[in-house]
């Protein structure tokens, strides 16, 4: 087998399946050193504690004490471009540049305390949103802000049943903050819930494994001042394959599907009547990444990888608090070795969408019109084992 047959084996045995992306305000960021490869491989690379989130099972791979710390920082590019928007709330102006910088920091924690047993520990932010129109814009009465965050806290079990089989599971407590307004309300709710991860590592050789892993949907009570409403952050499935193709070379693909239809509208509840409702309809969406890491050095290792995302907003659900698109992501990324100071990894990738056509009708008025749509990201990570 040639290399670079080698080098597309993991896409090509996750490409069978077909498919792209959870997209909407799921952020897979919860890895910064997974960035340069575009998170492939994420459920069966076992790099580091912060891979626990991808896969508990990881830990069973991991000696001694390790942790890591690390920040992504996502901007996305939201700027609407009107097509006959009508109706007598419109305001004016196109909205500007809607995005906003959003950070998402990542720390974890794994404990090896046998041959077999691990324990561990990570915090994650797994959904975010923040779009800010200018005021007074035309789409004022369908959104101005709308803001989603999230903090995940995950402790973790992997137990290794033999050399080629490892289980993990853990359970996870997660709070939201959700603001939305647009002209004339304000909408805002938080809660604290409970959901569970599983996953398990399968070790076909000294040079090749796959991970399979499970993230349970969350289901949230919104509560706010005297209003309330319920959401589900919905469940998500990875099918990983990592490879170790030369002393050079290692390849990575991943397959992931997440089941955006639990969430098809969002209506909050003032002293037993509808206040307002927010539509989602959102369908199912997959995605399909791939990656390599190419080893210049002893010292340093370079990243790229290659993501497509299909979008679970399709035209007729998209509005103006969510107007991504299905997109291409493209990824590189370094990583330094520092000997007994660790591991540091930087890596970038930008999101490439299609134009997403938007027409939202409300109170009367219609948002009609193109969104030019764009994610940089950026993130670093610092790893350490004891």
């Amino acid at each position: 087998m040639t290399l670079l047959s080698r080098l597309a084996l993991p896409g090509l045995l996750l490409a069978v399946a077909s498919g792209a992306n959870a997209a909407a305000f799921q952020n897979w960021e919860e890895d910064a050193a997974g960035l340069g490869v575009a998170h492939a491989g994420s459920a069966a690379e076992a790099g580091s504690a912060a891979s626990l989130y991808y896969n508990p099972a990881s830990m069973a791979h991991l000696d001694g004490v390790q942790f890591s710390v690390g920040m992504s920082g996502l901007r996305p590019r939201v700027e609407f471009n009107n097509k006959g928007s009508t109706g007598p709330g419109l305001g004016s102006g196109d909205g500007g540049d809607a995005g906003r910088w959003l950070a998402l920091p990542n720390a974890s924690m794994s404990w090896r305390l046998n041959s077999d047993l691990a324990l561990g520990i990570g915090i994650t932010r797994p959904f975010g949103l923040d779009l800010d129109y200018d005021d007074g814009w035309l789409g004022q009465v369908q959104a101005q802000r709308s803001q989603i965050s999230t903090v995940n806290v995950n402790p973790a079990i992997a137990y290794r049943v033999n050399e080629r089989v490892a289980l993990g599971f853990g359970l996870n407590y997660q709070t939201i903050d959700l603001d939305f307004s647009r002209a004339g309300q304000r909408l805002k709710g938080d809660d604290g819930s409970w959901g569970w991860n599983a996953g398990a590592l399968f070790t076909l050789s000294p040079n090749m494994r796959v991970g399979v892993s499970y993230r349970s949907a969350i289901e949230h009570r919104l509560d706010g001042h005297g209003t309330h409403a319920n959401i589900t952050l919905p469940e998500t499935a990875i099918l990983s394959v990592w490879q170790r193709l030369s002393d050079r070379w290692e390849a990575m693909g991943d397959l992931s599907y997440t089941r955006w239809s639990r969430l098809k509208r969002l209506n909050f509840i003032e002293s037993g009547a509808s206040l307002a409702s927010e539509p989602f309809h959102y369908g199912n969406s997959w995605r399909l990444a791939w990656g390599a890491v190419y080893r210049v050095s002893d010292a340093s290792r370079f990243k790229f990888g290659i993501a497509y995302e299909r979008s679970p907003v399709g035209n007729h659900s998209r509005t103006a608090r969510t107007p991504d698109n299905a997109s291409l992501r493209l990824s590189v990324g370094w990583q330094w070795l520092i000997g007994a100071l660790g591991r540091f990894d930087i890596g970038y990738s930008y999101q490439l969408m299609k134009d997403a056509k938007i027409t939202q009708i409300r109170d009367g008025n219609l948002l009609r019109g193109d969104m030019d749509n764009g994610v940089h990201v950026v993130g670093a990570q610092y790893s350490q084992g004891f």
